[in-house]
């Protein structure tokens, strides 16, 4: 599989990462193996997960597979941290809590580092700064490699960008991750500006728009899907609407054409976006990922992604945009 740097570092990650938000929660150890396994066969080496993750299930049981299918140091590990069960706090960007949640990360990962750790979100009650010297602090202590950002918004985004470069000796981010499909292009607007100028480089989460690109949802919600599942439906269904439908049928019309899948042809579409470095693809079993790598033969005609981009554009003016039309 081709390696790419994550943004402006050396720090080379497979353009495919594999996302385990359901290990140990919707999937269990011999499952997770056989995806670990089928992974790394095919060259993958970016492993994503959370300290959230089925509340640090996933980080334990990735523990439990690493060595033995693969060695750690053949592995960028990458999770996150500052989401909290909290219902009145739902992020904690202290200083405090972060280092603390690492040093947790680390004990369940049976590691000494985390190859690339981030924020999962921007805490609005804790100011940036303390939030960011906790990033220097995991990197100078040696317990993080490489540090970036998730979800937050554009200005957020470029506000740490600068922050973390204006001053010699603060780690600059590497990376941001954030859902981005042909479903969900709501950050062109400008949380990808912003990472492309502060030379960020960008984990998309969610590239087969939450499982609805595959075509699954077409004809009916299957009754192993998500889409069915009491937990993760919610999740779903917002991309199950008629604009999402027009999108789908389009993928599928391109998919007709190139003697490929849906699949194949969403997840082809948002790797090569400029900019993004890895789609994070989290698949319910081993032949759901094997589905995904094998798009690692497939780039799109340039008249297909013209066609794509046409139907799923989001709708960007004022200030982004012609000033003509106001």
């Amino acid at each position: 599989m081709e390696l790419r740097h994550l943004g402006r570092t050396g720090l080379r990650v497979s353009r495919l990462g594999l996302g385990t938000m359901t290990w140990g929660e919707d999937m269990d150890e011999i499952d997770a193996a056989e995806q670990l396994k089928t992974f790394v066969e095919a060259g993958g080496n970016l492993v994503d997960t959370a300290d959230v993750y089925a509340d640090g299930g996933a980080e334990y049981l990735l523990s439990r597979l690493i060595e033995q299918f693969v060695p750690r140091a053949d592995l960028v590990l990458a999770t996150k941290a500052g989401s909290v069960p909290d219902q009145d706090r739902r992020f904690d960007g202290s200083r405090g809590h972060l280092l603390a949640a690492l040093d947790a990360s680390l004990a369940r990962l049976g590691t000494d580092y985390v190859d690339l750790w981030q924020v999962h979100a921007f805490d609005p009650d804790t100011p940036t700064e303390e939030t960011l010297h906790a990033l220097d602090l995991a990197v100078s202590s040696g317990r993080a490699r490489y540090v970036g950002v998730s979800n937050f918004c554009g200005w957020q985004l470029a506000k740490a960008a600068t922050w973390q470069r204006a001053v010699p000796g603060r780690t600059p981010l590497a990376g941001t991750q954030m859902e981005y499909s042909l479903l969900q292009r709501g950050i062109e607007r400008e949380v990808l500006p912003a990472a492309l100028d502060s030379g960020m480089g960008l984990l998309a989460a969610s590239p087969l728009g939450r499982g609805v690109l595959t075509g699954k949802y077409r004809h009916g919600t299957p009754a192993d899907s998500r889409g069915a599942s009491p937990y993760y439906s919610a999740f779903v269904q917002p991309y199950l609407d008629e604009r999402g439908r027009r999108i789908v049928d389009a993928v599928a019309t391109a998919a007709d054409g190139l003697a490929a899948t849906p699949l194949q042809v969403a997840l082809a579409w948002v790797r090569d976006r400029p900019g993004v470095v890895a789609p994070i693809v989290g698949a319910r079993t081993a032949a759901q990922l094997n589905a995904a790598l094998s798009v690692e033969s497939l780039t799109l005609p340039e008249e297909i992604c013209r066609a794509l981009d046409d139907i799923s554009a989001p709708i960007h003016f004022y200030p982004d945009h012609d000033w003509s039309a106001l």
